[in-house]
């Protein structure tokens, strides 16, 4: 008889995907809140790439605008999307079904940026943080707070997020010691949240905020 162990890796991206598709991953709590707190920053991170690089076609590609309205590079709204995703996509057992992935991402993410956008408008007299009404590709645009260019993209994302972002965290999580994983995770995380918040707390002892700070260098932000 063969004694010898297997040379498998349980833990390379491979196998934790194909373990993940089948339902079968077994994460404990520190790992699921690890996983949690790294979806949050990256997606944060992600939206103020995405941000970064569609306006500065939209602004007619010669001049590069700043976004979101912290001093790191991370934007909340796509940080509460990530996580509104993935809540849905594990209630509603929708992990086999990448179109079903796709189409509740698009009308969750649409929901909630439309939502967003009208109460911060309404509750703002008239403050706007986006505007779809003056942008390129706003096609489907509803009152400039919603267009289907943006939940199309917030679609394609959710695919990304669910089938190779969620995985790689996972393994991740299975490959570093609990220790590790989790000074990686709270680490990242308070870090954005304490720039969140300080923000916060300029914005409302009125204060120069990080936007001011960043037109103080010359920097832009979109109209």
């Amino acid at each position: 008889m063969n004694t010898k162990p297997s040379s498998r890796n349980p833990h390379t991206f491979k196998t934790i995907f194909q373990t993940y598709m089948a339902g079968k991953i077994r994460l404990v709590p520190y790992q699921q809140v690890g996983i949690i707190l790294l979806t949050i920053v990256f997606a944060g991170f992600f939206g103020w790439v995405y941000e970064f690089i569609f306006y500065f076609f939209d602004g007619g590609m010669n001049t590069f605008y700043m976004q979101g309205g912290n001093f790191l590079p991370w934007i909340n709204i796509y940080a509460i999307g990530a996580v509104l995703i993935l809540v849905l996509v594990q209630l509603m057992k929708l992990r086999s079904r990448p179109w079903l992935v796709f189409l509740v991402a698009v009308l969750a993410t649409g929901l909630l940026e439309l939502a967003a956008g009208w109460l911060v408008y309404t509750l703002g007299n008239g403050t706007r943080y986006w505007d779809y009404n003056t942008e390129i590709l706003n096609f489907g645009n509803i009152g400039g707070f919603v267009c289907l260019r943006s939940v199309l993209v917030f679609g394609v994302s959710a695919l990304m997020l669910v089938y190779l972002v969620i995985p790689f965290f996972i393994m991740l999580a299975k490959r570093m010691s609990r220790r590790a994983f989790l000074a990686l995770a709270i680490s990242l995380f308070s870090i954005v949240i304490l720039d969140e918040l300080a923000n916060l707390l300029l914005k409302a002892t009125n204060l120069p905020t990080a936007m001011d700070f960043y037109r103080s260098l010359g920097l832009k932000y979109h109209p």
